[in-house]
């Protein structure tokens, strides 16, 4: 599971290229990154909106999306981002299995 930060206007940017690793299932949300509470404190609230993308990506795929994504960040501040993955240990059903993991055999073999 890959759990992914960004600003707000580069949402769709990287969920293009998430999908782009065979990622099936993507899920949105408004999110706070952490420098907004140090700046406060200082009286320095400059806060730009960011959003969570959570993404179930298969694990032979995990490694070179996060390099992809590293390189993504170091093009600009309008690029920069959090992203980390979280290793799903059991999925229960096969069918579930497939869909997630982009198992077109998998899939296919339950509808038939």
């Amino acid at each position: 599971m890959l759990f992914l930060v960004v600003h707000n206007k580069k949402l769709a940017y990287y969920s293009s290229i998430v999908q782009s690793h065979q990622a099936n299932l993507q899920f949105t949300t408004a999110a706070k990154g952490t420098t907004h509470l140090i700046l406060n404190y200082l009286g320095m609230s400059s806060e730009r909106p960011k959003s969570l993308l959570i993404s179930i990506v298969r694990a032979d795929e995990a490694a070179s999306l996060i390099d992809q994504l590293k390189d993504n960040f170091d093009k600009g501040e309008d690029y920069k981002g959090v992203a980390f993955t979280v290793k799903l240990t059991s999925v229960i059903g096969t069918l579930a299995y497939g869909f997630l993991s982009n198992e077109k055999k998998v899939v296919q073999q339950q509808e038939a």
